[in-house]
């Protein structure tokens, strides 16, 4: 579906959070080191319950490993600095949305050389920021809206609720 690339993230339960967001959605995701925790991190495994092993997550060791791996991708940048909302892109399935560490977001010159692929999500007033891991479901759900949730299905929902 959509490729998540998370840039030097500090808190275990966030990334264990995205993993599961990737699991509900099809999502492959991408961690670029340092990390702010070992992958062993019990916190990281009880955030991402028994998902990990069902998640395809890809390790680098820059982000510039990131764009040779992938020279034909979209790169989306969240940060709260853009102009562009996210919900004004187009997504395209395989695009790669890229989020920064926790504390400082992504760096200042990489958004400056990639003014028209940074997006924000909305806020009211002078809030900061939002959490990383509910960033990136709100990406990830903007996308698979706009793509009409294909290939999701529906039907198995409709046993899990007692009608009376």
């Amino acid at each position: 579906m959509f490729n998540i690339v998370l840039v030097e993230p500090e808190i275990p339960q966030n990334t264990g959070n995205i993993v599961r967001t990737c699991r509900a959605t099809g999502c492959r995701l991408h961690l670029v080191r340092p990390l702010g925790f070992e992958v062993s991190d019990k916190h990281l495994k009880r955030a991402g319950l028994d998902y990990w092993d069902e998640v395809e997550i890809i390790y680098y060791d820059s982000l510039g490993e990131v764009f040779n791996a992938t020279p034909d991708a979209r790169f989306f940048y969240f940060t709260t600095k853009a102009l562009k909302r996210h919900c004004d892109e187009k997504f395209k399935e395989g695009d790669f949305l890229v989020f920064g560490k926790e504390t400082k977001g992504l760096p200042e010159e990489l958004l400056k050389a990639n003014k028209q692929s940074c997006l924000r999500i909305p806020m009211i007033g002078e809030t900061r920021s939002l959490n990383l891991s509910n960033s990136v479901a709100i990406a990830v759900y903007e996308g698979l809206r706009q793509l009409d949730f294909s290939g999701f299905k529906t039907e198995g929902a409709l046993h899990r609720l007692k009608w009376d």
